[in-house]
């Protein structure tokens, strides 16, 4: 499976990497199986190692996807760690159409990702930084 994820129930925390070639049904799978496990209010932190071959059109349905579970409740801040020029351009398609009530930025580093994971669980982060909207810094991106 290019899709493999776990959940942290004491840390309310789930972490996903995709690698390589992931269909939609398996980020389907992946969405679905967070929210059955209770995981949907957690903090989620999504590594991409490679562009998949999911065209945009394809992108945008799973962001919607996300939009309709946002209406079943409070969804958890999420960092997507995107290590390809390719793999962030489809994770900027992705954030621009999940559109949710929730924090999600891109990035392109693990480090940086975890960190602003940690502080938004905390509630340390300025306005400006946990709003949704482009920051316009080292290629990121956030959106809700």
């Amino acid at each position: 499976m290019a899709l493999e994820w776990a959940i942290s129930h004491p840390d309310q925390l789930v972490m996903a990497a995709a690698r390589g070639d992931v269909s939609p049904g398996e980020i389907e799978n992946y969405f679905h199986g967070v929210g059955l496990e209770g995981g949907i209010g957690y903090a989620k932190m999504f590594l991409i190692d490679s562009a998949s071959m999911l065209s945009d059109e394809n992108i945008k349905t799973l962001g919607r996807v996300i939009e309709r579970y946002a209406l079943t409740g409070k969804i958890g801040p999420v960092a997507i760690v995107a290590t390809t020029d390719e793999a962030f351009r489809q994770a900027q398609v992705f954030a621009s159409a999940a559109r949710a009530e929730r924090p999600l930025r891109v990035f392109r580093q693990q480090l940086e990702a975890a960190r602003w994971l940690v502080r938004m669980k905390q509630g340390d982060l300025p306005a400006d930084e946990a709003s949704p909207g482009p920051t316009g810094r080292r290629g990121e991106y956030r959106h809700s």
